[in-house]
């Protein structure tokens, strides 16, 4: 099934490309938040070198995994058939995996009493994003790039666009949590700077993605 191989690395390539502009769009937002503030002399540089050490690290690594995870998950359950019989199955195999990797796995508190909140909405989280790549995984239409993929995946703008949404209010739901008792992080300062910035970067990735669908589906 070369069409799987082929769109595999479409969706990677894609997905690496979103991580990397998430990242310094957070750098960005980072900086716009610390403008403010009388003891930014002492909390910039602090709150700077947790971001750049995090991104470099953690935060690449940790996504560049849920990326393979959930497309290895894809193609497995591709290959194999039985998609509504093995989905569920295949989700708590490699869910635990998937939460390792995630972000906001690592930097709450295992012990605090909102994070069984927080580990759901990574597992619907995962869901989400396991039956979108299934669906553009098995595309068989000759395609060239994202947008083909898209295209035919999800034949109208209006499905492309609920499927997006359903993605972002699971992040929403995940900044909710954290917003609700910024004790939740394990970060020891800056939270509040740190949320402000998540909160303006959900804003304008959703303005971001819309746009990026009416030019994808203004290209048919």
């Amino acid at each position: 099934m070369d069409y799987i191989e082929r769109n595999y690395h479409i969706i990677e390539q894609r997905m690496i490309e979103q991580m990397e502009h998430s990242i310094g769009l957070g750098r960005q937002l980072i900086e716009t938040e610390l403008d403010t503030g009388l003891l930014n002399f002492i909390v910039k540089p602090i709150v700077k070198t947790f971001y750049d050490f995090w991104a470099k690290n953690d935060a690449r690594s940790g996504t560049l995994k849920q990326i393979k995870i959930t497309l290895d998950s894809g193609k497995e359950l591709l290959l194999n058939g039985n998609l509504e019989q093995n989905l569920d199955k295949i989700v708590e195999e490699n869910f635990p995996k998937y939460l390792e990797a995630d972000q906001t796995h690592t930097q709450c508190s295992k012990t605090h009493h909102n994070y069984e909140r927080i580990k759901q909405v990574a597992k619907e989280t995962f869901m989400n994003y396991l039956k979108e790549v299934i669906k553009l995984l098995e595309v068989k239409d000759d395609v060239e790039n994202y947008g083909d993929l898209c295209r035919v995946a999800f034949p109208s703008r209006e499905i492309a666009e609920e499927n997006l949404m359903r993605q972002l209010d699971c992040t929403e739901k995940g900044i909710e949590i954290v917003e609700e008792d910024l004790s939740i992080l394990k970060i020891p300062l800056g939270r509040k700077i740190i949320v402000k910035a998540l909160r303006r970067g959900l804003e304008l990735t959703k303005k971001e993605f819309i746009d990026a669908l009416n030019d994808t589906y203004n290209q048919k």
